[in-house]
């Protein structure tokens, strides 16, 4: 392995700037085609279940890409990772615009979907950039953009669908990625870390499976059946798979995961809270948009527009972007684990809130935000707490497996208010609709959500004296806390 330093970068802030512009134009993938879903059924006269791939695939792809290319940033140099993810964005965004047939559009996705990794190799490269004392506020923000891509993705394609052709969404994304990828060359210098070996083709393609197989089950599974047989067969396969993947990965000299670190206890809780967290957080993201727009005739509807329904996320977006170098602060005082823990209970009070204030648009609006600016404080400060267990030399894959475990969060949410939706239906003029009681039941279930990732965080051992700039990993079949130097 080099020398774990790096080029000092010339202009600090305005490398912030282009990571955190990396960070939501990525992030904005995530939820950037779900507004046009209606509009793909009719311009590709194809069905729901078809176009609805179009979201599914860039979920897989960004799942797969997190901890693979995180892990070729550690081996062969982040920046240049990161340089390959962008421009992947930008070929899937052009793929995307020019397209006139499904299969096409979905491949374009797909290619966008990998841009996901840029977050975990942008918190590397800052980690190996920047003085101790500002990695822990700019991981921070770098890994709040998530959150708020996320949410701004369905108010600007909104607005763009609907004064534009839908292949405007994808010429402005393939535009943005553009400008991510020059500011990323401009202004994000070289960092010396670089393990070199041999990559892991072998564990990668198992990894890939289990992702496939597993993600798949959970996205399909309320159109296809929990009990189908299709269904039942990939997450079997799912489990197989991954237990020989698990087995095969402990016993390489260099792994696509190092499991040995993931098991370390502060590791593993870590990642568990992530994934609850991005649970409780994408149901303020995915029902929120959704409530505003049911119909009056349902008792509690509102009857606005898509885009009214997207706009009432904004003022979450914002605060979780003012509050994360909020969070950040409060974490260099306090220490990540208490930061996190704040935020966790003021989100499980948010959604409580919303069990009683969601029958009028500025309560809406009001709930949504305190779920928001809860939210900044998990999801700026979680990397510091994970970076505090992870070797220097490991951090892109850390903080890939650390997304991968958000992502799947989302998706099981996905999964779940799915399931909920259409178990509690009432008749409209314009067929069915979710009951009140079914929006009531995925707050309910958000807010239980947080709670359990507040039960998680507790064990976790915190360091006080901060992100251990390069702390010894376990030793082979260790689950200890590794020794600080």
């Amino acid at each position: 392995m080099t020398d774990a330093s790096a080029n000092p970068p010339r202009h600090p802030r305005l490398l912030l700037v282009a990571m955190a512009f990396a960070g939501v134009v990525t992030a904005v993938m995530q939820t950037l085609a779900v507004p046009l879903l209606p509009t793909l059924i009719t311009a590709f006269n194809t069905t729901h279940e078809a176009v609805s791939w179009v979201v599914t695939a860039s979920l897989i792809a960004g799942a797969v890409s997190t901890p693979v290319l995180g892990r070729l940033g550690d081996m062969y140099g982040r920046r240049e990772v990161m340089l390959g993810a962008l421009l992947s964005l930008v070929a899937g965004s052009l793929l995307a615009a020019l397209s006139t047939h499904i299969p096409l559009l979905i491949v374009g996705r797909t290619l966008q979907g990998i841009a996901l990794a840029v977050v975990p190799l942008g918190i590397g490269i800052l980690r190996d950039v920047l003085p101790p004392e500002r990695v822990a506020s700019s991981s921070g923000l770098m890994s709040t953009t998530m959150g708020v891509g996320a949410a701004v993705g369905v108010p600007l394609t909104s607005l763009i669908a609907r004064y534009a052709d839908w292949h405007a969404v994808f010429w402005m994304s393939g535009g943005f990625g553009l400008v991510a990828l020059l500011l990323v060359l401009a202004f994000v210098p070289r960092t010396r870390t670089r393990l070199g070996g041999r990559f892991d083709a072998v564990g990668t393609l198992g990894l890939t499976v289990v992702l496939v197989c597993f993600l798949v089950a959970v996205s399909r599974g309320s159109e296809w059946g929990w009990t189908s047989p299709l269904v039942l067969g990939l997450f079997a396969a799912a489990l197989l798979v991954g237990v020989g993947w698990a087995y095969y990965e402990t016993r390489i000299p260099s792994p696509v995961v190092e499991l040995r670190s993931m098991a370390n206890r502060g590791v593993l809780l870590s990642n568990l809270a992530t994934l609850l967290v991005g649970f409780s957080f994408f149901v303020n993201s995915l029902v929120t948009s959704q409530l505003v727009q049911e119909p009056p005739e349902t008792g509690y509807g509102l009857g606005y527009s898509v885009i009214v329904g997207g706009l009432c996320m904004l003022p979450a977006s914002l605060t979780m972007l003012l509050f994360a170098p909020i969070a950040a602060r409060i974490a260099a005082v306090r220490g990540p684990k208490t930061t996190v823990m704040f935020g966790l209970v003021l989100m499980a009070v948010g959604y409580l809130l919303r069990l009683f204030t969601s029958e009028h648009l500025v309560t809406i609006i009001v709930g949504a935000t305190i779920v928001g600016i809860g939210t900044a404080f998990p999801y700026s400060t979680l990397p510091a707490l994970l970076m505090q267990h992870v070797p220097r030399e490991q951090t892109g894959a850390a903080n890939g497996v650390n997304v991968l475990m958000r992502a799947v969060g989302q998706a099981v949410c996905s999964a779940v208010v799915a399931a909920v939706f259409g178990s509690m239906t009432m008749e409209t003029t314009g067929g069915t609709a979710p009951t009140f009681e079914a929006y009531l039941t995925t707050f309910f279930l958000a807010a239980c959500f947080a709670v359990a990732a507040l039960v998680v965080t507790l064990p976790v051992r915190e360091r006080r004296s901060g992100i251990q700039k390069n702390p010894q990993p376990s030793a082979p079949g260790a689950t200890g806390e590794p020794q600080s130097r």
